[in-house]
């Protein structure tokens, strides 16, 4: 009776073992995710304020609270915690711009100034260090590509009838004056407030010639 009372219990022991593993395998992936949001928020701090070769490993690993050990385990080197970083700022800043045509160019434009207000600084110091370092030329090349997919769909009325070179002109044009270079030129090297600079910005594209 004994025996049979221990294997019952035993049975028991079992079934809520079983029962309670789903959970602790859920609590430790929310855990892994928890600290690689911590590893990469902390890496693009350095990354964004800091020259590449200043950046330092065990500094980024402290800050997160984590071992150099376990940095090496999830990112492997320095310019894969770059790309991851890169990309981790990257899709905040995708959520932050949706891509659709902008019901006014105003609006657009007090979207876009919003993110380089915020973070025009720490994109400019990775544009400073893409002819030395590869692994951020990468990075750089990654984000102009999205600007400009970002501006094809946000003034598609702009860009609306055009085809071939006109189009390419026309891209091009509200390129240059939506760039990041642009508006360091107004607000930075210019100083003007940010108000005067979007206008700037804004009669720029206005007044280029309707479509044919």
């Amino acid at each position: 009776m004994l025996v049979f009372d221990f294997r019952i219990d035993k049975m028991n022991i079992t079934k809520t073992s079983q029962s309670k593993r789903p959970y602790r395998m859920s609590a430790r992936a929310d855990a892994a995710n928890a600290t690689a949001e911590r590893l990469l928020e902390a890496a693009w701090r350095h990354f964004a304020t800091r020259p590449y070769e200043q950046v330092r490993l065990r500094e980024i690993a402290a800050e997160a609270g984590v071992t150099v050990q376990t940095l090496h385990l999830r990112f492997h080197s320095k310019d894969e915690l770059l790309g991851a970083a890169y990309a981790w700022f990257g899709q905040r800043e995708i959520a932050s711009r949706p891509p659709a045509p902008a019901a006014d160019i105003a609006e657009a434009l007090a979207l876009l100034f919003d993110r380089y207000e915020e973070h025009g600084q720490a994109v400019l110091r990775m544009l400073s260090q893409e002819d030395r370092v590869p692994a951020i030329k990468r990075m750089t090349d990654a984000g102009r590509a999205y600007h400009r997919h970002w501006v094809q769909a946000t003034f598609e009325p702009q860009l609306d009838g055009l085809s071939g070179e006109p189009y390419e002109c026309r891209l091009a044009a509200i390129l240059l004056a939506t760039d990041l270079l642009a508006w360091k030129l107004l607000r930075q090297d210019m100083q003007l407030d940010r108000e005067s600079a979007e206008r700037v910005v804004a009669e720029m594209i206005r007044s280029l010639p309707p479509a044919r």
